[in-house]
């Protein structure tokens, strides 16, 4: 080579070493995160369905109305199903009162049965009388045996008295069940008319108006819980395993654009979404906004691996991934946790170490 040529070479490689960016090796607080996509939504979030098709009558709250376990929400029209709880209602009455109370048909039966019993007692001393009689040779025979077929003949007469009060109280007691259930039932069907809240919460939407068809696969509203929020991440399949239950997240959403919110993680679904290849994640803030609004969206950090003090390089420092540039020349480092703006290093460096970043 040229004399000029490698001095104008010469100049040029010092240049670069003078222009090119410095720096050394420092202890930080390192953290490792895998991203997720959040959506913002209240906790016990569920759309209410009918039981029942039917015709909407009325809806019975608006949208933003607190509601508790069993408050009506929406009315059905059900005017046969209220005409047949009506029947129902008057059959079981009736039949209570022939089961319950003093009948005319229980009476009856029971005055029989004391006439009866009557009769059994004065055929009975009539037979012993006329048995004494005969044992003494006194009286004809057929007296004596007309007198016993008439004692025998009360007697199972009585016993057929008792057999029918009993049968028909059993027949009285089943008529009432049989009513008392259909009563049930035709109450039940009636209750489905009326669409009421599972839990305490927030009315958030009413999807139907007066007049409309309703049937069990279309749903009339959405509630969830007016307090407390859930975090729901969608977290790629290729970050899923680094993600524990109770790790702190750092999210942050476009309601609140300055300020970052914490957040632990609750629980993690096991059924990935072959769609999106996601899995979801559900978290729990940690200090909750004021204000929420289902459906809020935002980017949430899992935090998985962190350290408190590690040496730690910036990443655009490193060369083939695991290589740095000295004065000396490259030299090889151990790698540790790494996120996407430093990377610990484990050896081949110390605080004392120069480090020059590589030309882009």
């Amino acid at each position: 080579m040229k004399p000029l040529l490698i001095a104008i070479s010469l100049i040029v490689f010092f240049s670069c070493e003078r222009g090119s960016e410095r720096t050394y090796p420092q202890y930080k607080s390192l953290h490792t995160a895998v991203y997720a996509s959040a959506t913002v939504q209240p906790d016990s979030l569920y759309e209410v369905y009918a039981n029942v098709q039917g015709i909407l009558e009325n809806n019975l709250v608006t949208e933003g109305d607190i509601v508790r376990p069993g408050t009506p929400i929406a009315q059905l029209i059900n005017s046969k199903s209220q005409l047949e709880a009506e029947n129902a209602r008057l059959l079981y009455t009736f039949s209570q009162k022939q089961y319950e109370g003093n009948t005319t048909l229980l009476k009856a039966i029971e005055e029989e049965i004391r006439a009866a019993q009557l009769k059994v007692q004065d055929d009975s001393i009539n037979y012993a009388r006329q048995e004494r009689l005969w044992s003494q040779n006194i009286g004809s025979k057929s007296q004596y045996e007309s007198r016993n077929l008439a004692y025998q003949t009360s007697k199972t007469t009585l016993s057929n008295l008792k057999n029918r009060l009993n049968r028909t109280k059993d027949e009285l007691q089943n008529q009432f069940s049989t009513a008392q259930n259909r009563y049930k039932t035709a109450l039940t069907t009636t209750e489905d008319f009326t669409i009421k809240s599972t839990i305490h919460g927030k009315i958030y939407a009413l999807y139907k108006n007066s007049g409309e068809n309703i049937s069990p696969q279309i749903p009339i509203a959405l509630i969830g819980s007016s307090e407390h929020f859930n975090i729901e991440m969608l977290v790629d399949e290729v970050d899923i395993v680094a993600v524990k239950k109770n790790k702190e997240i750092v999210l942050t959403m476009d309601a609140y654009p300055d300020t970052l919110f914490t957040a632990r993680v609750h629980k993690i679904y096991p059924a990935k979404n072959i769609r999106n290849q996601t899995f979801l994640v559900e978290g729990h803030f940690i200090k909750q906004p004021p204000t929420l609004y289902p459906g809020l969206s935002g980017e949430a950090n899992i935090i998985v691996q962190q350290k408190d003090s590690a040496l730690v390089i910036p990443k655009s420092y490193l060369i083939n991934s695991n290589q740095v540039r000295t004065k000396e020349g490259l030299i090889t480092i151990i790698k540790g946790l790494e996120n996407m703006e430093y990377v610990e290093i484990i050896s081949g460096l110390d605080t004392k170490t120069e480090i020059i970043q590589p030309e882009q």
